[in-house]
């Protein structure tokens, strides 16, 4: 069974995006934690693990800063 079968049999919610020209990036967001699982043209996959708690943490000025700060 491949990954986005595994992932909608376990009843995952994810999304799937392209970042890299090699790669199709599964993300999936957990309770207390955020994965990214890059997905190879050969099959093997790379994963990316995020954990952290789920409190609130600002608004919109937040998304302004943080925006701001990671200006190009």
């Amino acid at each position: 069974m491949g990954l986005l079968s595994q992932l909608e049999s376990a009843k995952i919610h994810f999304t799937v995006g392209r970042h890299r020209s090699d790669t199709v990036m599964v993300s999936l967001t957990l309770v207390g934690e955020r994965v990214e699982i890059d997905v190879f043209e050969d099959g093997h996959m790379e994963v990316s693990r995020f954990k952290g708690h789920e409190a609130i943490v600002g608004g919109a000025d937040s998304v302004q800063k943080l925006i701001e700060e990671n200006r190009e």
